[in-house]
């Protein structure tokens, strides 16, 4: 604003009510101040304005960038949060920043409320946060009081995938997950639950992984070294199902012909050309939506009983499922 009202040779006062559209300034001053801010490039600074009205407006996103569905959750919600008047506060989390460090910092950036993929339960510094701003709790289950809660309905995802193999003929179905926090644990349970409901619980196995690439190879190892291998392999997360897939194919076992393979969340990985993944499709619009209404809800000062809701999941069928191989 200084250097505004050094060019056009005017009071920094005139200039501030200018720049801010407060009445009062001639036609002909606000032009020459309009137009001397365009010729030096001038840019509100939208941080230093809303410290001055005592908010932010900003939401804290607790994340981890190497998750396909997480980071299209935050693309979806940059843009409706934008529409709603509100930024983002990105806190990307990994084995070096872990919760405890990633909210401390969002914290600092005075962030209006939190929405975190599975923080870390013990997290100190998620307990304060509690007590200061909303929380949402996303991607699993949680009871915890005072805490929003906005997770997939795995339950009715892994039936709909047990399902559909099921009218395929297949009976021998392995699940490779099961490890991971409460997400690996209660979509394991979804499994098993789906085998007994389809009459197989007999055949229930459950191969211990997690929700990576490198998870989905080990398991992938172990199945193509049996002589008796399952028809079909259900996998935690598509990038499990990933590396399942690397490994059939680096091992000759054919996709589907020998073994047919499902993953979970329905991200890009699944849609790519030598992929066409059978998935679990969570949906991340209406993840973003009963996020952002909860948030919205809650800085507005709402104070009813906590919120859980479980969105609704679908299958997408692509060329990674097919019938039982003969014989099976």
């Amino acid at each position: 604003m200084r250097d505004i009202a050094d060019h056009v040779g005017v009071s920094r006062q005139l200039v501030s009510l200018v720049l801010r559209g407060v009445p009062g300034p001639s036609a002909e001053s606000r032009d020459r101040i309009l137009a001397a801010a365009s010729e030096l490039g001038y840019r509100p600074n939208a941080s230093a304005r809303l410290l001055r009205q005592n908010r932010t407006r900003l939401i804290g996103v607790v994340f981890e960038m190497r998750h396909p569905f997480q980071v299209r959750f935050v693309e979806r919600l940059f843009v409706r949060a934008a529409e709603k008047g509100f930024g983002l506060a990105l806190g990307p989390r990994t084995v070096e920043r872990p919760t405890d460090v990633v909210v401390a910092e969002l914290m600092e950036e005075r962030v209006e409320a939190l929405v975190a993929f599975n923080p870390d339960p013990a997290s100190a510094a998620l307990a304060e946060a509690r007590d200061l701003v909303p929380v949402v709790w996303l991607g699993e289950w949680v009871r915890r009081p005072g805490v929003d809660n906005v997770h997939v309905d795995e339950v009715e995802g892994l039936r709909l995938a047990i399902e559909h193999l099921v009218g395929l003929g297949h009976r021998d179905i392995v699940y490779v997950g099961g490890l991971g926090g409460n997400v690996g644990r209660d979509r394991a349970d979804a499994y098993r639950a789906a085998m007994t409901t389809f009459g197989l619980s007999d055949g229930i196995e459950v191969l211990p992984g997690g929700f990576s690439e490198e998870d989905g190879a080990a398991a992938a190892r172990e199945i193509a070294a049996r002589v008796q291998r399952p028809t079909a392999v259900v996998c935690c997360g598509d990038q499990c199902a990933a590396g399942v897939l690397a490994v059939f194919a680096r091992s000759g076992v054919q996709v589907p012909e020998d073994v047919s393979v499902v993953g979970f969340d329905d991200s890009y990985l699944s849609s790519l050309s030598y992929h066409r993944l059978t998935s679990v499709r969570q949906d991340v619009e209406a993840t973003v939506e009963a996020t952002l209404d909860s948030v919205l809800d809650r800085i507005e000062g709402d104070d009813g009983p906590r919120r859980v809701v479980p969105t609704v999941t679908t299958l997408v069928v692509r060329e990674s499922t097919g019938p039982a191989r003969t014989g099976s």
